[in-house]
């Protein structure tokens, strides 16, 4: 039996892509910038539960759990709105809108997979953000988050679910990134 690598998301429409794409690119010109590894546009998302490595097997009733969550969750509105970092490592983009209902659908997707059996790190507040760079080490990274301070994009409504199933890079190849390709989504409120 297959092992897949799963998170749930929310993904942006291509139009904030493009606005946050615009107010990133000048990053790239800031110190220290060369040695960041950046996220690629088709990688951006807010990832409501990282689910790990799952067994093929438990698909099935994983998929028919967030189908479950996604139903009872409204559709909402939501922006990219400024950016943050975790400690001098991790720059992200946050949201602003519906951040109630975005928590809510992040604790619907865990229980969701804990239910179907996935196996769960510990729970923590969930925190909404869409990272653009990792830096292997530890990195200044006020500027950069001063830089998009005034950003917000255009907002739209969130109205599905995703599971994606990340496919890792190949080890050895330079520039090599994750791949991410949406399995199932759900819509939302129906």
């Amino acid at each position: 039996m297959s092992r897949l690598r799963l998170f749930v998301a929310v993904l942006p429409p291509d139009s904030a892509v493009a606005e946050l794409r615009r107010a990133v690119a000048p990053l790239h010109t800031l110190p220290g910038a060369g040695g960041m590894r950046w996220t690629g546009t088709d990688a951006w998302h807010f990832t409501l539960a990282f689910l790990g490595v799952v067994d093929e097997g438990l698909l099935p009733d994983l998929h028919e759990r967030l189908g479950r969550a996604a139903h009872r969750t409204e559709r909402f509105p939501l922006r990219i709105h400024r950016g943050g970092r975790f400690d001098g490592h991790v720059l992200w983009a946050g949201a602003a809108g519906g951040l109630d209902t975005l928590r809510l659908l992040a604790e619907r997707a865990d229980a969701a997979a804990r239910r179907a059996g996935v196996a769960m790190d510990e729970h923590r507040r969930y925190t909404p953000h869409l990272t653009l760079a990792r830096s292997r080490s530890e990195t200044d990274l006020h500027p950069y988050v001063e830089a998009l301070d005034t950003f917000e994009s255009t907002p739209w409504e969130v109205g599905e679910l995703a599971l994606v199933r990340s496919n890792l890079p190949v080890a050895g190849v330079p520039g090599e990134r994750p791949r991410y390709e949406v399995v199932a989504s759900w819509p939302l409120g129906h």
